[in-house]
């Protein structure tokens, strides 16, 4: 077990809560590990009815992953960022599979590899403090666990916009766009939690009668924009879009994806087509490990991390610089099944 992670079961009710607030709750593999190790006696448990996922204190629900470790392994072997991948995978996917009700608390910055733990859960509750992102372009990366299969999800281009863009969005926002089931205030929240340890069987019942009306999404203003710009599963294409639409809200998300890594958004964009296909979790979660191995050991996710979170000069320089130079021979490679041996497989 790890003190990052706590495990109390609380009345009927297993209770993952995330304990370092220092890194807004990122994941360790340690702490992947520590979760696992809970659900699964809780799932032939009979005492242990649901299961909560939140924070323990702090600000943010979960900021990600711990992708300075990722780059650092990247940069030599990759050995240990790909241990980090199989068992964070692993986790993704039990959660998905879990047959017992679970509920995710996204109270605050939810990214990443929150993303990972939350979308899973049966219930996902948003609060006026959520702020969910996939934000990996912007290092190089891509919307891993599980994106390839929640965002080409959503409504419209949507999960392609906020793949691409990295774009944050708020707790009504969740909630329209259906990554949320509940919209609840925080203050509500301790009271909620005491009520679902004594009653889990009335878990969805509580849930309801907790939630309050949000605020309009803001997205709802610019789902025909985001539907007809980012229409395109080519990068070139979207970009030529926003940059003939011409309007204030197109140069502004043209600037953004000028900024992204060119080989990080023509993955993503791969990604979320592929993804879409799929008919089982397993398999995404199969194709996101073979390409987050290749990936992480690429020039522009260490050159991102090193930019944004190291030398913190937020001038990456990508490599290739520009879209076309992205070739698909280059996303072929990326997206190869991992040799005999060596593929992930859950648990």
């Amino acid at each position: 077990m790890t003190a990052d992670l706590l495990t109390p079961v609380d009345g009927r009710v297993g209770r993952l809560r995330l304990n370092r607030p220092k890194a807004i709750h990122a994941l360790t593999r340690d702490m992947c590990t520590a979760m696992i190790a809970a659900l699964l006696p809780w799932r032939e448990d009979p005492g242990v009815e649901a299961v909560m996922l939140d924070h323990a204190e702090g600000r943010g629900f979960c900021a990600g992953g711990d992708v300075v470790m990722l780059a650092k392994s990247g940069a030599g072997d990759g050995s240990e960022a790909r241990a980090f991948f199989f068992e964070e995978y692993r986790l993704n996917h039990l959660l998905f599979t879990y047959a017992k009700p679970t509920v995710a608390f996204m109270d605050g910055i939810t990214m990443g590899g929150g993303v990972g733990i939350s979308q899973p859960c049966r219930f996902r509750v948003a609060t006026e403090n959520t702020r969910f992102a996939m934000p990996e372009t912007a290092i190089g990366l891509f919307p891993d666990v599980g994106g390839g299969w929640y965002l080409p999800r959503l409504p419209g281009r949507t999960g392609q916009f906020l793949a691409l863009t990295g774009a944050r969005l708020d707790g009504s926002e969740c909630l329209h766009l259906g990554l949320a089931t509940h919209y609840i205030p925080s203050l509500a929240l301790d009271d909620l939690k005491a009520r679902i340890a004594a009653e889990p069987n009335r878990l969805e019942a509580l849930l309801d009668e907790s939630s309050a009306p949000p605020r309009e999404p803001r997205i709802a203003a610019n789902r025909e924009r985001i539907d007809r710009l980012f229409a395109s599963d080519d990068f070139e294409a979207v970009l030529a879009a926003l940059e003939a639409d011409g309007s204030d809200w197109a140069r502004t998300e043209l600037a953004t994806l000028r900024g992204k890594s060119p080989q990080a958004c023509k993955v993503s964009l791969r990604l979320l087509y592929d993804g879409g296909l799929m008919t089982s979790f397993a398999d995404e979660m199969r194709q996101e490990y073979a390409v987050a191995s290749r990936v992480v050991q690429r020039h522009d996710f260490v050159e991102g991390v090193r930019a944004l979170l190291v030398d913190k000069d937020n001038t990456p320089r990508w490599e290739p610089p520009a879209p076309e130079a992205v070739t698909d021979h280059m996303l072929d490679t990326i997206f190869a099944p991992m040799p005999d041996g060596e593929e992930w497989t859950p648990l």
